[in-house]
């Protein structure tokens, strides 16, 4: 196979960090671009040296893309990706792949029926301190799973919020804190811990103007008898490092901004830490987060089509963090313990 061709939908900063990877990588070129903005199409076709559309269907019509990576606003993946789909593109989307169950399970059914494969970027699975726990976790030495918390208290300027509208907003974002922050690290501790049974969720709007969120808290009821906690929010200032805490009856294992901080476990020697600089942390600024992890969602996503294979997070896993967070919400206003 020739080089996979790729095009993006939107053209917020994050595809600034798409246009990097792309670049490093081989056997893939970024060919064009969509733009909602028709004033903006000049624009973006000198920023990035390729073809930009303000029309999608033109951009889809393009026989050179392979892949369409989909990084317009959050409410609005859902109609891009089954788009995407009828024209027999493959798909990698930004988290969340759409803002309810439901709307997931929609374009799931949809790349299924048009024999495509969907991926979905949630990038901090490929951390390698991350990955060294994980594999610790699934080998059981931490023993019985006891309890899992997750903690992403960050700080979000009013700026943040009113440069960009649909930020914080029920229809776009889906919520606010946990959904658009906080679902990373969900994602993660729920990767290591496994299926929730219930939840329930408190979620407050305390500082911004926006509907959604921005302090929250959930208690988690874990299929495999283990319980936790998340924390969240973007008026927490000044915003401090995402942790994840992980207990099992021999041990523990500790993260901050995804690195291992602590490591204790019964009868296992322990691993050096690794002390080489993370992926950064988006605890009060979202553009210092780095690429490389990025880059290798993208690496995976290119093998799984160039093998017809399964990319790291398909449709079903993407699936789970928003079902959780959805399941909060629906705690919160009903003030009562909610099954999945």
């Amino acid at each position: 196979m020739t080089k996979i061709g790729v095009g993006i939908i939107g053209t917020g900063s994050i595809v600034n960090t798409y246009n990097k990877c792309i670049s490093e990588l081989e056997g893939v070129e970024l060919v064009a671009l969509y733009t909602k903005s028709s004033s903006r199409v000049a624009e973006v076709e000198k920023a990035f040296g390729v073809q930009a559309f303000d029309d999608l269907d033109k951009l889809l019509s393009l026989p050179e893309i392979q892949l369409i990576c989909v990084c317009n606003e959050s409410g609005n993946h859902g109609e891009a990706i089954q788009k995407a789909a009828a024209a027999g593109k493959h798909i990698l989307s930004e988290k969340p792949l759409e803002v309810t169950p439901e709307k997931i399970d929609e374009v799931i059914l949809s790349c299924k029926n048009n024999n495509v494969i969907l991926g979905c970027v949630l990038q901090n699975r490929c951390s390698t301190d991350y990955v060294l726990a994980e594999s610790a976790i699934k080998e059981g030495k931490l023993g019985k799973l006891l309890m899992g918390n997750a903690h992403i208290n960050w700080y979000r300027n009013k700026e943040y919020y009113a440069k960009n509208p649909w930020r914080g907003t029920k229809r776009f974002d889906g919520g606010a804190a946990f959904m658009n922050q906080g679902i990373h690290t969900i994602d993660l501790l729920l990767n290591l811990m496994g299926d929730v049974k219930s939840v329930f969720g408190n979620v407050k709007t305390m500082v911004h103007s926006i509907e959604g969120e921005d302090v929250g808290i959930g208690v988690l009821n874990f299929k495999n008898g283990a319980i936790g906690t998340i924390t969240g929010g973007t008026a927490l200032y000044p915003g401090y490092s995402e942790r994840l805490e992980i207990f099992g009856e021999r041990g523990s294992i500790l993260l901050e901004g995804g690195k291992i901080i602590q490591w204790n476990i019964l009868d296992a020697d322990k691993p050096k830490l690794l002390d080489s600089s993370s992926d950064g942390s988006g605890a009060s600024d979202p553009t210092s987060i780095g690429h490389e992890n990025h880059k290798t969602v993208i690496q995976d996503m290119i093998t799984a089509i160039k093998e017809s294979g399964k990319p790291m997070v398909d449709g079903a896993e993407a699936r789970k963090a928003v079902a959780v967070i959805t399941a909060f919400y629906r705690s919160s206003e009903a003030e009562e313990l909610v099954q999945l």
